[in-house]
Parts: structure tokens; sequence; C-alpha cells
């Protein structure tokens, strides 16, 4: 368990983990803007972020947002999956470029324009987009940027980049791994509106590894189901969930058993950093549901607990309410007739049982060790540039009906959670 005191020990750790792999390229340059939709806010700073392989690939995948109102540059990505090779992804922070007029074709027009900054060697190139819901994009400084852009490519890490792309993120999030003769590594960005149901809000995964098409799609969408599907926030899905992953080909193929174990590790690290990270988040909760009738039924559950404002108040309060988090289970089997016996269910707190045959089973000693153990699993006050620990807050809830099981990460809510989304665009 990885442990920090400082923002300079953190980021030594990312730089260990920041290199890129073989045939990659990543850079990093800024512009300010003014938002038209409010002026009177002042000049804004945008990144934009470029990651681009040195030579067009075949190789690449991506899974995308489920919600029915997407972002353009998701709409655009879901041509792009159809095309032959790929050379990277364009991202910008600060506007999301979700039903902005115009946002369609000015994702276009960027990303044309930067492949045309390639010639004669082109591959189409993603766009990414994160900040606020409803404004256009600055296309102009945008385009005006991009020969600056590519001139910032460089070939050693990714750490610029994964900072890059914060948003309302307290610190930048990437994890690396080698496997075999190459490596994996990865960055995420995301804070809020995380429950996602097939991604996360933007994800970057880069491998030089060679691993066929068909293998690296189908890798990519178990890794993404077993982790990113397996982390809340919110509750809220964003418009512009992409995770997007490329491959070099540089280096000799492991085994798809290799390959997905390491890929499902990188994206399950990055999981819990992006709750760790969430807005506000006092501590991280792990909810595993055991003994459901279905594993679809055990997630249902663990995602009530998970999502319940009350649990997370409790939790974010150091209070070992554990009433709440029965009557959450039982308000989620009720509402979707799931399996639920509560005379079966055994419910258990920080590795002390609270709850079993029919009854709680509480004293003032327990409930003193469990304020105890939910005080030491918080993070520190306040919005720090670095993840002081990896502990968690453990919830179990073996139900005793089958063999259905399943493990989610979730956030407490805290007033800096509701502070940060009172003053989003104040």
């Amino acid at each position: 368990m990885s442990e920090y005191s400082c923002e300079e020990d953190y980021l030594r750790d990312l730089a260990d983990r920041g290199g890129l792999p073989g045939g990659f390229r990543s850079g990093v340059q800024s512009i300010t803007f003014v938002p038209r939709e409010r002026p009177q806010g002042g000049a804004q700073r945008m990144n934009l972020c470029l990651l681009r392989l040195d030579k067009p690939t075949p190789l690449f995948a991506g899974v995308l947002t489920r919600n029915r109102f997407p972002g353009h540059p998701v709409l655009l990505a879901r041509e792009l999956l159809d095309r032959e090779t790929s050379r990277g992804v364009i991202i910008n922070n600060r506007i999301a470029n979700v039903g902005a007029s115009g946002g369609l074709e000015a994702a276009r027009e960027i990303t044309r324009n930067l492949e045309a900054l390639d010639a004669p060697d082109r591959g189409s190139y993603f766009a990414a987009s994160t900040g606020v819901v409803g404004w256009e994009l600055p296309q102009k400084a945008m385009q005006e940027a991009l020969p600056a852009l590519t001139a910032s490519l460089r070939g050693d890490s990714l750490l610029p980049l994964a900072r890059g792309i914060m948003t309302t993120d307290a610190f930048p999030k990437l994890r690396s791994l080698p496997v075999g003769e190459g490596r994996i590594t990865a960055t995420v960005k995301g804070a809020g509106m995380i429950e996602p149901h097939m991604a996360t809000l933007l994800g970057f995964i880069l491998t030089d590894l060679a691993v066929d098409r068909g293998e690296l799609r189908s890798a990519l969408g178990e890794a993404v189901e077993q982790t990113f599907n397996r982390i809340t926030v919110d509750g809220d899905q964003s418009t512009s969930d992409m995770v997007l992953a490329f491959s070099s080909g540089l280096k000799p193929a492991v085994s798809p058993e290799k390959f997905r174990a390491a890929l499902t590790q990188v994206c399950g690290d990055l999981a819990q950093d992006l709750v760790r990270n969430g807005e506000g988040v006092g501590h991280v909760i792990r909810v595993t549901v055991k003994g459901a009738a279905g594993s679809a039924e055990a997630l249902k559950l663990a995602k009530a607990v998970g999502n319940s404002p009350l649990v997370k108040t409790a939790m974010a309060g150091n209070d070992p309410n554990v009433g709440r988090i029965l009557s959450a289970l039982g308000d989620a089997a009720g509402e979707g007739n799931l399996g639920f016996k509560p005379e079966r269910t055994v419910l258990s707190l920080g590795g002390e049982v609270v709850y079993q045959k029919g009854r709680f089973e509480l004293d003032p000693e327990k409930e003193d060790r469990l304020s105890a153990a939910l005080r030491l699993a918080a993070l520190g006050a306040g919005k720090k540039p670095f993840p002081e620990h990896e502990r968690t807050v453990d919830i179990t809830a073996v139900l005793g009906l089958g063999a259905g099981e399943a493990v989610i990460l979730a956030a407490d809510l805290t007033h800096g959670y509701v502070s940060e989304n009172a003053d989003y665009r104040s």
C-alpha cells in the first residue's frame, strides 16, 4: 500500500511510472480564451494535449459512454472506430463540447488540421473533451495552437499530459506495468460525474506490445467491465465518457491471458485512483456483496449501498450508522424485485460483524472501534494534490441466496463535494 506525505513524493513516483511505451509521443500546449457564453468570467485557460504514435496503427480500441446525450467527440469516435488506422488523440480540458452549435464539425475540423500536419504519413485522430457542458470550443484559437502542440511532442514521459488533462482533479493519475518485453502505460482524468456503465470520464491506454486488433478490443471491453464499471463517486454518468487504447506493436506479443491480466490490473489501479480523487472525497468505500442470486443482482445491490446519500454521509462523518446500509439493501431489493432475506444476511463493517441472524450486534465498545476505523481510513481535510494513502472502508454483505458476487468502489459525500459543484462555473 502506497502512502505519500507530500506532492513531491507522489510526483516522483509518477515520474517512475510514466515512461512512454515505444512508438509514442505526447505533448501539451496551453491557450487562453474568453467563453462566448459567459464573457463576464474573463479569460480562461485551456490545455491542449496530444497523444501521437510515430506511425499510424490499425491496433486501437475504444469504449464510449452510454449516455443518450453524448458529447460531439463521442459521436466522432463512433465513426473513427471503424477506420483502418489511427494516429492518436487530441484532448482538451475546460469545455466538454456537448450540445454546442457546430460542435461536431469543430471536432472534425480540428482533427483534420492535425492530420494535415502529419502529411504524408497521415492517420485519423480521435478528439476528447472535458469540462463545461454546453459551451462552444474556441475553435480558432485551438487550430492556431496546433503547430506549437505538435512541436511540444516528447517521447520520454506521459506525466505532463496526465497533468494537462485535469479539470477538477486534485492530482494526476498514471499507472504503468512492464509486460514481457514491453509495457502498458495509462492515464485517466475524472473527479465528478462518475458512475460509468462502460468507461471512465477520459482514459488513455498505451502499449508497445503487438496485439491483434480484435483481441485488443475484446480485452479492453472486459477490463472496463471489471474495473471502471465498478466505481461510483456521485451516481452520474458523464456525457463524455471515453476510454481509448492504442498499440504501436513494436514489441513481441505475450499470451492473451497475460495481456488481459495486465490490462485489467492497470485499469483497476486507475479506477481506485479515480474514486480516491473524487470531488470532496473523504473516504473510499469498498462494498462487497456475496451470496446473491446472481452477479447482476449483486452488482445492483452493491451500487445501491455505494450511491446511498445516507450511507455516504454517515461514512463522511465517521459515523458507523449501519442501519442505513441494511436499509439501502432492502430498498434496492424491494424496488428491483431482487432476492434479499434479512434473516440470512450477514453484514460486516471494517471486518467486524454488525448484523446476523436477523438482528444487529452492536455495543458501546464495538461502536467505538468502528468509529476509530472510519477515522483511520479518512483522507485529510482539503483538496490535496496527492493521495495520502490507499486505505478503504470495507462493507461486506453476505446474503446466503446463491453464488452471485460483486465488488465496487464508492465515495462518501462531503460538504466539499457540494461546494465544488455549486461553484463549478462561478
